[in-house]
């Protein structure tokens, strides 16, 4: 840092820059608490505020700060915190990068005392430099925030080293900094682990703090207001301007737009004192700023008044308590009153009156105590005792959203177990229990008796702990329930179970968070006995378990977060099962984007279904969040079984699809109890402003006021009363035992394999998941753009012709499924995973069948025969490995041409020999050359349940190249198989993570202790077991055979454009032809005219199946669609179809994906069955017969006279303005920090990623858009071997097999889109990048344009 050189006149400028910015640099050096004497108090807030405002300045002149701009350079690639990069050696602002850009970028709009949010990257640094000039030495404090570590230089030492993943905040870390005299270099450096990036800085300004803080306290509502309009600390700027200018007018100018039309005689007193000039430092202004937000507050508390919440919440207690609310008449008759008082009022606001004060906040009052009056006299409220906790405010002690209690501060809280008596605003609060050291406490679960409770805090050994205490509070009845042992252990958030046994979350299973890197550790359900014996594992789920309860019928509610292949910011839903940890299984929210989170849920009294729970965000605030009554019995997807949002009566609850879901919404909640089905205790902070309170909450939208602490949060309101124990359900497992029994009914039942016909599922996949350790994990660890968790493959076991199977799997085990077909290929993909326990015996109906449906009531072949064993699969069960399993199927097939020495039309083929170092980030190099020609869903695809078969292996480039025939390479089944394997588990490296990590951790042998100890597992996922010898000796294809020097003579043909539009004018038919559809939309067409071309591959570059090419001859004109069928088109026919999103790689996904779903997009996902049903559709509807081309019909229009292999001409032309193919667009479906695999043609830009609006690119000389590229199409024709024989039944819609699909797609590369290049799909296969487009026979045409003619 030696070589910081700034110009002399940047030194005497830059400093000062006028209005609040550069007042807002003026920074005291005095600390904090010297600063309070500048607080001057006077008769009014406006004269405190300009009086405070002089002796701040004053202070200030006494002794300052210069500080600079910040300059930033970055992001810069940075593989871990630790690693300098080049800032750390010298900062030299004037430096240049090699192509003579600025290294470093001045920044004059960073303010301090703000959040300001960075150009994020994963894995990368960002560096931020500026002076501070002083004039004499002095020490001054910095208050620092980052997402995530952050490291702080000051004159070339470093003073500050914070390595933590989190986001940007305000003061998240504080220190000291020694200026010296003059000119200080302060380099402040930003690592970003994932996610988003930013900082916070402040230097020297806790004095205005301070001042701030006597402000608030002797005018709370003027300082709120102030806040308000002044947000991210830029009230403090108020106190440090020279000159204010027009900021008071301009508070009073946003005030008075807030008022809209109300605001009539303000906005006059306003342009009476523009007008007449007055200074910017007159009272007068801040006066009629005082006035205005006065007015603003009592019209806005008159105009919420709800007086028919009020209304429905009196007639509902008089309907259901009947004499036990003996005041229902009472309490109506005020209401009429209040009522006529209430539209007076909004009468006179209406004709611009000025509200009187006296008048409205007597208004005010009288609704108010109304409100309390009738809800306060609900019955349900006769408690004697309300339990609590009472916590300083300034400290919540809540985890964020990815967090569990082992990362929060151990101790430094003042907060206390309380009981509230009685439960009224005027209730006194008594301490139940304090912990002696200021330790947390927290997660309370009362007993069913009433008599003692569960709740978590730090032990002496500093590890979380559950402990009970009675409900007297005596120190005799204080116990520590979970055992110290083990010792380096975390237990907490605790529930009773009706037969006493306690459920409780553990970090016992030594996992780490993925998402962040293993940096928090996750907690796992447990088991145990009142005495702490009995202890065993519950759940091994891949990242936290919170808040366990009990529901009425005695399972298990919790929060579980799972994301194996799926979007972590969306994914922590509710799941259930028995206390014994059988019946797993969700509860609300699989497949959803919304809610992101779920927290605090508690099942409705006497329900059989419905809860009450919190719904939050993934980043942003903690835990907190909007108030949702669900009702699984309504749906368990996003908002089907949201009955309502609180408050929210009659209102539609919108699943909005957010990361920071919650952070603008209002009221913010937090740990509910449901008194019953519509009145509901919680912890409540209506507005920014407002004390965290005990709030009595309805679904009629009141919010009453049950109790508040000035300074303190009151948290977890629970009833201090006897309740009924839900049935204490019997165990139904068997420890002795290590294996469960799964039975399946129907693997065809639900939306998992819709449209499968019967047959074709003939085994099932047994996998499970081996999740990171703590200080570990990620998304490109495993694989590229592959899974979070490594993968153990088990083997098959089979499937009935019914559909059933009855089979075993390894209890206390995560297991994933796959069902596969008769090439052993996944037809489904488990995004999740099961758990079953020793000897329990789990059914399941289908595959992602409803939960509210019943299995089938017809006799299953699998009920009548004996659990299958897992047939291993080459070996004993082992993480799969690429280097492995895949490895030796390149060498003995492959290597012979992709040795790193072959070429290809002067390009290098892929390389796939072994090699004896790693590549890229520790990646296998055959694996980097691999996996980019295989489709996967990545670490977060699309959340929503996918279509059957997305993923399916006959969508990937490598298999399609390989059944193709690729020079004649013949796999055996047993390779065929480890490839299909390798694509169906997400394309895995590393079988292991020692393998990952080039190295063991210590975290292997913890985790394996806790699992032998407390799972009965003993297995090590990371060792890698001796497996039989693969043949590897190298087996050459057999040579092609040959292929014809040049294609077959054809007459007439190729013809250029002109002569192709010469012959639709000679057909004597219209060149084009729009047909009429529903609701005013259109189906262009174009004129296809009768001739003959070669149809095939006539240039030798194409694959086997397009040859031998032949003469074709279409014999009549016909019309075809000049575009694909649009989503729009379809719709007319099935409004319920989507063709949803393309999901996109890497993490951090905070949308379902690029959406295929525009009105204007082709309609993708359709299946052939699907499209010639369309067919019939348009035929009824128009009546005249529509179908889909045939193969040689589609190719010929097509290449519209061209033999080149593109209408357009060579697979090296520059095709952007031309069709949409897999361009440099499609890599941005890469994103983060992922390598841009995507098979593509960098060098062009067509200007989409995916699918785009058909007919944006030029037609081919017949006038059809599209016909390479966009999306491929299906065809009528059977999928055959050339030659191509109309005669041969090929083309009869009845006829059997695959079917032809044709043109490429966005997905393609010009030589996967040419004119006669073919693939086939099953019929009822629905695939991601395939459309249609339809036929009409030219006759028909004919008579269908007479009937529409007017």
């Amino acid at each position: 840092m030696t070589n910081c050189a700034y110009p002399k006149s940047w030194r005497r400028t830059s400093g000062w820059v006028f209005g609040l910015i550069c007042a807002a640099r003026l920074i005291s050096a005095q600390a904090a608490d010297s600063s309070a004497d500048a607080y001057v108090k006077k008769a009014s807030w406006a004269e405190t505020m300009l009086a405070t405002r002089a002796a701040v300045i004053q202070r200030l002149a006494a002794q300052q700060l210069e500080v600079g701009v910040w300059h930033t350079t970055g992001p810069l690639r940075s593989n871990a915190f630790s690693e300098p990069l080049f800032p750390e050696q010298a900062v030299d602002l004037r430096a240049k990068s090699p192509g003579g850009q600025s290294l470093w970028r001045p920044r004059p709009e960073w303010t301090d005392g703000r959040v300001h949010m960075l150009d994020g990257s994963y894995r990368a640094s960002t560096y931020l430099f500026r002076t501070v000039n002083v004039p004499a030495a002095m020490s001054v404090e910095a208050s620092l925030g980052s997402d995530d570590g952050c490291e702080l230089w000051l004159n070339g030492q470093k003073v500050h080293s914070h390595d933590v993943p989190r986001g940007p905040g305000p003061d998240q870390d504080r220190l000291r900094l020694n200026l010296q005299a003059g000119e200080n270099r302060l380099l402040f450096k930003i690592h970003n682990n994932s996610g988003g990036h930013g900082f916070y800085f402040r230097l020297g300004q806790l004095s205005f703090a301070a001042v701030w803080n006597q402000l608030e306290a002797d005018f709370p509502r003027q300082s709120g207001w102030v806040r308000q309009h002044l947000p991210g600390g830029r009230h403090l700027e108020w106190l440090s301007a020279a000159a204010p200018a027009d900021l008071p007018q301009q508070m009073i100018q946003q005030t008075l737009r807030e008022l809209g039309g109300d605001a009539r005689l303000l906005q006059g007193e306003l342009e009476r004192l523009a007008g007449a000039k007055v200074p910017a430092d007159d009272v007068r202004w801040l006066e009629l700023y005082e006035r205005a937000c006065l007015f603003r507050y009592r019209s806005a508390e008159v105009k919420a008044i709800n007086t028919s919440a009020i209304r429905r919440a009196i007639e509902d207690l008089g309907r259901t308590f009947g004499a036990q609310y003996p005041r229902k008449t009472e309490f109506l008759k005020r209401l009429e009153a209040l009522e006529r008082r209430v539209r007076e009022m909004e009468s006179a606001l209406a004709q611009g009156e000025m509200l009187k004060e006296e008048a409205a906040a007597s208004l005010v009052r009288d609704a108010s105590q109304l409100r309390a009056d009738a809800l306060l006299a609900n019955p349900l409220l006769n408690l004697e005792r309300l339990l609590l906790v009472r916590r300083k405010a300034d400290r919540l002690g809540l985890p964020q959203n990815w967090q569990g209690n082992c990362a929060l501060p151990r101790d430094g809280y003042d907060n206390q177990i309380a009981v509230l008596a009685p439960v009224r605003p005027e209730g006194r609060v008594a301490t139940l229990y304090q912990p002696p050291g200021g330790e947390f406490v927290g997660d309370v679960d009362l007993h069913f008796d009433g008599r003692k409770l569960l709740f978590s805090m730090p032990a002496k050994n500093r590890r979380w702990q559950v402990w009970e205490i009675g409900l007297d509070g005596s120190a005799d009845s204080l116990r520590q329930v979970t055992p110290d042992d083990p010792p380096d252990v975390d237990n907490y958030d605790a529930c009773y179970l009706p037969d006493e046994r306690i459920v409780f979350a553990s970090t016992r299973c030594f996992a780490g968070v993925p998402c962040v890197g293993g940096g928090n550790t996750v907690a796992n359900l447990c088991l145990m006995n009142p005495d702490g014996s009995g202890l065993r594992q519950l759940c091994f789920d891949q990242d936290h378990n919170w808040c366990p309860t009990v529901l009425n019928n005695g399972r298990v509610l919790f929060s579980r977060w799972e994301y194996s292949d799926l979007p972590h910011y969306f994914s922590r839903l509710l799941f259930q099962m028995n206390p014994d940890g059988t019946g797993q299984m969700e509860y609300y929210a699989s497949n959803s984007m919304w809610p992101n989170s779920i927290f605090y849920a508690r099942p409705i009294p006497n329900d059989p279904a419905k809860v009450i729970a919190v719904i939050s965000g993934h980043h942003g605030v903690p835990r907190m969040g909007e108030l949702v009554l669900f009702d699984p019995a309504h749906g368990r997807r996003e908002a089907d079984g949201a009955v309502q949002r609180l408050p929210g009566y009659c209102q539609k609850v919108d699943p909005v699809i957010r990361d920071t879901l919650v952070d603008g919404s209002w009221p913010k909640f937090l740990h509910p109890f449901p008194l019953n089905d519509k009145y509901f205790l919680v912890s409540c902070q209506p507005t920014a402003s407002s004390l965290w309170g005990l709030y009595l909450v309805d679904v009629f939208d009141n919010l009453l006021l049950l109790k508040e602490e000035p300074g303190y949060a009151l948290l977890e309101p629970v009833p201090v009363q006897q309740v009924k124990r839900p049935p204490a359900l019997p165990d139904r497992v068997d420890l002795a035992q290590n294996e469960a029994t799964v039975y399946l009914t129907d693997v065809y039942r639900g939306e998992g394999l819709r449209d499968v016909p019967r047959g074709t599922v003939k085994k099932l996949r047994i996998s499970s998941l081996h999740y990171a350790y703590p200080g570990m994990g990620g998304h490109i660890h495993i694989g590229i753009d592959g899974p979070w968790d490594a993968r153990i493959i088990h083997g098959t076991v089979p499937v009935n012709p019914d559909g059933s199977a009855i089979f075993k799997v390894p209890a206390n085990t995560p297991i994933v499924v796959h069902p596969l077909d008769e090439q052993g290929r996944a037809l489904q993909i488990m995004r999740s995973w099961f758990t079953a326990m020793p000897g329990e015996v789990l059914s399941c109906v289908g595959c992602h069948e409803p939960q509210n449906s019943g299995p089938p009531p017809e006799y299953r072949f699998a009920s009548q025969t004996r659990p299958a064993a897992i047939t291993p699969w080459y070996g004993p069960p082992r993480g799969f490995s690429f280097k492995r399993e895949v490895q030796p199927v390149l060498e003995r097939y492959c290597v012979g041409c992709h040795d790193g020495q072959r070429q290809h039309d002067g390009k290098p083929l892929a390389d796939f020999t072994a090699k004896t170092e790693p590549g890229w980030r520790n990646f296998t190099p055959s694996y980097i050359a691999l996996h980019p020609f295989v489709r996967r869903p990545g670490p977060e695809s699309d959340y929503h349940l996918q279509q059957p078969l997305e993923y399916h292996a006959s969508v990937s480039h490598l298999v399609q190249l390989l059944e193709k025939g690729h020079y004649n390479v013949q796999l055996d089944a047993e390779s065929w198989d480890r490839l299909n394997t390798w694509i169906d588990l997400n394309v895995p490296d590393h079988g292991t993570w020692h393998e990952h990590r080039r190295g063991h951790s210590p975290m292997e042998a913890r985790r394996l202790e806790m699992r032998t100890r407390f799972a009965n597992r003993p297995e090590d996922p990371e060792a890698i077991p001796g497996l039989p010898a693969q043949q590897t000796a190298y087996v050459a294809p057999a040579p092609l055979p040959p292929r014809p020097a040049a294609p077959p003579a054809c007459a007439d043909w190729p013809f250029d454009a002109a002569e192709a539009q010469r012959r639709q004018q000679a057909t004597g038919l219209a060149p084009e032809l729009k047909i009429e559809l529903p609701h005013g939309s259109t189906l262009e067409m174009a004129l296809i005219p009768a001739g003959q071309f070669v149809m095939g591959a006539g240039d030798g570059e194409g694959e086997t199946d397009e040859y031998p090419a032949s003469v074709v001859r279409v014999e009549r004109p016909f019309y075809l669609g000049k575009f694909e069928v649009t989503n729009a088109q379809y719709a007319l026919f099935d409004p319920t179809h989507d063709s949803a999103y393309i999901s996109v790689l890497n993490k951090d996904q905070n949308i379902r994906g690029m959406p295929a779903n525009r009105d204007k997009q082709p309609a993708i996902r359709i299946n052939w069955n699907q499209a010639t049903a369309f067919c019939r559709w348009l035929s009824q509807e128009t009546g005249a017969k529509f179908d889909l081309p045939t193969e040689a019909q589609w190719e010929y229009a097509c290449r519209a006279g061209s033999a080149t292999p593109l209408h357009f001409g060579a697979c090296t032309s520059d095709f952007g303005q031309l069709a949409n193919l897999a361009d440099q667009q499609v890599t941005s479906l890469c994103r983060g920090d992922s390598p841009r695999w995507i098979p593509c043609v960098e060098s062009v830009n067509d200007g989409s990623a995916v699918s785009d609006e058909v007919g944006k690119r030029a037609a081919n000389a017949f006038g059809l858009c599209d016909m390479h590229g966009n999306v491929a199409e299906w065809t009528r024709s059977v999928y055959r071997p050339y030659p191509y024989q109309p005669g041969d039944g090929r083309d009869d819609p009845a006829a059997t097999g695959k079917k032809v699909v044709r043109g490429g797609s966005w997905y393609d590369r010009p030589h996967l889109a040419r004119s006669s290049f073919r693939l086939g799909y099953e019929p009822w296969q629905r695939v991601f990048n395939v459309g249609f487009r339809v036929v009409l026979e030219a006759d028909a045409a004919a008579k269908l344009a007479s009937a529409q003619r007017p």
